[in-house]
């Protein structure tokens, strides 16, 4: 069965654009956002006759130009129709009261990958506030959630809150971007004038396990490169908060992890020691790498490209973010010393006083876990196992596609 994306299906049926005729319309949008003919979404809604006013642009930009984390994208004017380019990722995290001025309704048309930390959901919130103080409406123009429905880690603590973390939801939450709104505006109470553009034929746990098969994959970021990425990333985003490089710098980023000082194979055949039953879905392959840039930068590293692909995938077994917390309490079994975390001098997405991997967990819990010589996998199952649970229940009746 062929899956229209939320922008397919507006563009293609006068009655669902009907309510937008007269209004100013803007778009959030980065370089993923195309049609299933790859048309930008903002060159094909000009071609339809709506009348865009303004584009937003998520963390990396409109046009997805920067690279790193942290690289604030500038407001710009476009070349083509001359309408205002607001950056959600640069003087402003949220949409300024002068840029919510040049519209009526805002079209969010992001591909997201399903994990807490990936910021494009936090900008989603963003969003819905400011519309709900502004009187704007938002309508998500519905993608797959490329990970599928699988439920993984812990939620977020109280008091964690962050541009990577905008609620109590679990790491890798099993929602699409449409589904995710319904949570933000239910779970902090936004009076918004809210609407969801569906998908029609997206089968979440048919073939492609969420992504379709006759849909090309496009970066909504410029390390995510492929599905396989998306669906290591809720594991190997931890990475980030670690001295270890997670390939940034290499054609592989956020599949794999490594560093010079540290021997692959021994760290894969003690993670399998330690907690065999966290490896099924995935092939674990010892590689060595050079970074271009970035940590390790020109330095050959041993590392580990964890593969959810091929004959090893297995969609209802994998688990990414386990599979992430075994390979740093593997380092850390062989390495006693090692210094696995980055400090609190390194800021990490405009945070203070905090480590990375404790941004990035929504809490301490996994560090403490890594560090702990006497902890055992049932001691993380046991924090997380009653989070994934309970999550599952309450995002039960927000989902629309079953």
């Amino acid at each position: 069965m062929t899956t229209l994306f939320g922008i397919d299906r507006l563009l293609a049926a006068p009655a669902l654009r009907a309510p937008l005729q007269g209004k100013r319309v803007a778009l959030l949008a980065h370089p993923a956002s195309v049609t299933a003919d790859l048309t930008h979404s903002v060159d094909a809604l000009v071609a339809a006759g709506i009348d865009v006013t303004a584009v937003f642009g998520p963390q990396h930009g409109v046009r997805g130009d920067l690279q790193d984390n942290m690289m604030e994208s500038p407001d710009f004017t476009d070349p083509t129709y001359g309408m205002p380019v607001f950056s959600l990722y640069g003087e402003v995290r949220r949409p300024s009261g002068q840029s919510m001025h040049t519209f009526d309704v805002m079209l969010v048309d992001l591909q997201d990958l399903g994990c807490r930390i990936y910021t494009y959901v936090t900008t989603l919130l963003y969003v819905l506030e400011a519309a709900a103080e502004h009187g704007k409406a938002v309508w998500v123009l519905d993608r797959p959630n490329p990970a599928g429905r699988p439920v993984e880690g812990t939620r977020l603590r109280e008091g964690w809150e962050s541009f990577v973390g905008a609620g109590p939801m679990v790491m890798r939450h099993g929602l699409t971007m449409g589904e995710m709104g319904r949570w933000f505006i239910r779970h902090f109470n936004l009076d918004v004038d809210y609407r969801v553009i569906e998908m029609t034929g997206w089968e979440p746990e048919g073939p492609g396990f969420g992504w379709p098969a006759e849909r090309v994959w496009i970066n909504p970021s410029p390390n995510a490169a492929n599905l396989n990425m998306a669906r290591a990333y809720a594991g190997t985003v931890m990475v980030e908060g670690a001295t270890l490089s997670e390939g940034r710098g290499t054609t592989r980023p956020l599949e794999l992890f490594g560093a010079p000082d540290i021997d692959a194979k021994a760290v894969i055949a003690e993670m399998h020691r330690l907690a065999p039953q966290w490896l099924a879905g995935c092939k674990l392959r010892d590689i060595w790498f050079e970074p271009t840039f970035h940590k390790h930068m020109k330095q050959l590293n041993n590392g580990i490209h964890i593969h959810a692909e091929g004959a090893w995938y297995d969609h209802a077994a994998f688990r990414p973010w386990r599979v992430q917390a075994l390979g740093f309490k593997a380092i850390r079994s062989l390495y006693p010393d090692y210094p696995i975390w980055r400090g609190k001098d390194f800021k990490y997405e405009y945070t203070d006083d905090v480590l990375a991997i404790d941004v990035i967990n929504g809490g301490p819990g996994l560090r403490l876990w890594v560090d702990d010589a006497g902890a055992a996998p049932g001691d993380l199952d046991a924090l997380a196992l009653p989070d994934e649970a309970g999550w599952r229940d309450e995002i039960a009746d927000l989902l629309i596609y079953r």
